[in-house]
């Protein structure tokens, strides 16, 4: 895989991306707790990308419930 050189939070309804080829999920943990998903590691036309559900697939998190400072990090 090429290294990622762009990360994308995709906002309600926008829970997977056209034309990125997903090679792996990846759970982190942040000095701020958890982001909103695990991250959606791709490419898109060979660009490496990381890809967010910012309110989690299904929407699952409000904005006002969004750790959006581990979602950032």
């Amino acid at each position: 895989m090429t290294e990622i050189s762009i990360g994308i939070i995709g906002g309600s309804g926008v829970y997977q991306m056209e034309g990125l080829t997903v090679l792996e999920e990846r759970t982190v943990e942040t000095p701020f707790g958890t982001p909103s998903d695990p991250y959606v590691i791709g490419e898109i036309d060979g660009v490496g990308v990381a890809f967010l559900a910012r309110h989690g697939r299904g929407h699952r998190y409000t904005p006002s419930e969004l750790n959006y400072r581990a979602n950032i990090f």
